[in-house]
């Protein structure tokens, strides 16, 4: 009998002595295959980690270069190269160059949603997650660029009560939410929270009982109990939110009304059979110079100091 493909995925990474590193918006055959599931920030901190020779990193192109940065000795391979990212495409590096340059005494925040050539130019780099804690940390005298993501700038910048710069650039998936169908969804479901992620319009954002990342989503189903929630983010999530609360209802915020569901294309490129060939063929290896690594270092340890300390 010939061989599930799971299997043979198993096989291939005992010999080679490799890892999966799923992100929360994989596929659920992906997400349950994987050595590791997080957000962002935590797939960066778990790649800094590792012993594994070979990394795959089941998610977008960014994800897969911040990896690499972080460890260098390792080969790192992306299921699919064409998984990219509309916030990556938002900040064209020429422009971005022009853009820091108009403002005085610069302090370049970057979402780590954004090429590694953008990183490169950045003092600092934020998740979903830590952007809150880490800006609040930035000196008074500094003027603040916030990019890519508008939305997630804007939320920032009320929390920490700080003004920013804000490039003007989304992420597609969370943008194209709209606050009237939350509020359709809510005369429906009347005691469900609304939770979304801070990369959502403000308007959406304004009428949510809670707001936080990735990862502060699948906490916040954890430890409330409620029967229902309304989830304003990226499908996938509802695998892991569905492990924490069989019984408990999840009503995706859908991107228009012909579906129930609110799918990254990027993110969906990634299949089982495109891990397997990554582990046989070595294919789609993600290769960075020293001068990329070394530059897009600096700006991604000190996200790691300045939240975790």
């Amino acid at each position: 009998m010939d061989k599930s493909i799971e299997e043979k995925i198993k096989k291939l990474k005992k010999e080679k002595n490799a890892i999966i590193l799923a992100h929360y918006y994989q596929v659920p055959e992906i997400q349950d295959i994987a050595d590791y599931v997080g957000d962002s920030y935590a797939l960066a901190k778990y790649a800094k980690s590792t012993e594994a020779d070979i990394i795959i990193l089941a998610g977008v192109k960014f994800m897969a270069e911040t990896a690499k940065v972080l460890n260098p000795t390792k080969r790192v391979f992306i299921p699919d190269m064409n998984a990219g990212c509309s916030l990556v495409d938002a900040a064209p590096v020429e422009e971005f160059k022009n853009w820091i340059n108009i403002f005085h005494n610069p302090f370049v925040v970057t979402y780590i949603n954004s090429s590694i050539e953008i990183k490169m130019l950045s003092d600092v780099i934020v998740t979903s997650s830590n952007a809150v804690k880490i800006v609040s940390k930035i000196p008074e005298d500094k003027t603040i660029l916030f990019a890519p993501d508008k939305n997630l700038g804007n939320y920032v910048m009320q929390k920490t009560n700080r003004n920013m710069q804000i490039w003007d650039g989304h992420c597609y998936v969370h943008d194209q939410l709209i606050a009237e169908q939350i509020i359709n969804l809510k005369k429906q479901y009347v005691d469900a929270p609304v939770i979304a992620h801070p990369e959502c319009q403000p308007t959406i954002l304004a009428i949510s009982d809670f707001i936080g990342s990735t990862s502060a989503l699948l906490d916040y189903v954890k430890n409330t109990n409620f029967d229902k929630y309304i989830i304003a983010t990226e499908t996938g999530i509802l695998h892991q939110m569905k492990k924490i609360k069989p019984d408990a209802k999840f009503i995706i915020v859908p991107a228009n009304e012909t579906c129930s569901c609110n799918d990254c294309m990027f993110m969906k490129l990634n299949t089982l059979e495109k891990i397997y060939d990554n582990l046989l063929l070595e294919n789609n290896e993600i290769l960075l110079t020293d001068e990329q690594i070394n530059k897009a270092k600096i700006p991604i340890m000190r996200m790691m100091e300045m939240a975790e300390n």
